[in-house]
Order: C-alpha cells, then sequence, then structure tokens
C-alpha cells in the first residue's frame, strides 16, 4: 500500500467504523426518537414500528456500547426500564439532522442516477437466454 493511501485508511476507518453503528437499518431511527427525552421499551418499538423485538434489544444494546445510550433500570415491581441519549448521543442530533437534509434534498438526484445506471446495464448485456 502506498504512504498515501495508508493515511487515507487510517482516517477513514474511523468515520467507517461509526458509520457501520448509526447507518443501520434502525440505529438512526432509535436515536430520532429518544432525542425527546427517555422512553421506554415498548414505547420505542411503537413509535419506531416495524421493528422487532429482538432487533429493537440488539440495536439498543450496541448504541450503548457506543455510548450514545443510556439505560436505567428502576426497581419497582414490575422494574421500569428507561433508555435515552447520552451527552454523546445528543452531540449526533445535528450530524444524523444534516444528513438527513442531504437525503432528502438529493434522493430525486440519486434515484435518477440509479435509473440511467440500470437502463445502461440492461442495454449493454445480452439477454439471457433459456435452454432446454
Amino acid at each position: 500500500m502506498e504512504p498515501g493511501n495508508m493515511h487515507v485508511t487510517e482516517t477513514c476507518r474511523p468515520v467507517t467504523e461509526i458509520l457501520a453503528r448509526i447507518g443501520d437499518k434502525w440505529s438512526i431511527l432509535v436515536v430520532k426518537c429518544l432525542a425527546d427525552g427517555p422512553m421506554r421499551f415498548n414505547e420505542l418499538r411503537r413509535g419506531i414500528g416495524g421493528i422487532s423485538q429482538r432487533m429493537l434489544t440488539l440495536t439498543l444494546r450496541g448504541l450503548e456500547r457506543d455510548g450514545l445510550v443510556s439505560r436505567t433500570v428502576t426497581p419497582t415491581v414490575p422494574p421500569r426500564v428507561d433508555y435515552e441519549l447520552t451527552e454523546l448521543g445528543h452531540s449526533l442530533q445535528a450530524a444524523v439532522r444534516a444528513l438527513g437534509d442531504w437525503a432528502i434534498a438529493n434522493r430525486a438526484a440519486v434515484e435518477a442516477a440509479r435509473s440511467r445506471y440500470d437502463l445502461a446495464l440492461a442495454s449493454a448485456s445480452p439477454p439471457l437466454r433459456r435452454t432446454g
């Protein structure tokens, strides 16, 4: 690897790791739901919609491990568990908002580029024929 590429790799690796955490299907939705304050597990699940109990559990654990979400257990019967963004999680809000704004502003351009690419790919490939 060339020295210039090594610097890029070293610089990009932490970014890639963080984007892998927050760029999955559910993490940004959890962060967005918790932006206004603490929520219980089932409140989060209803607020997100379409997420399984297992996937929400895994997502919350990952966000907690990375220091973006805290979990507070209140010893009642049954125990009450609240999830909320940490200071680090709140600091992510501006970046998530900016990424969301970019996605909304550029969605049509991305879809048009995909269509052009798919059309060019389809016209460049010979049609598949069934044999037999």
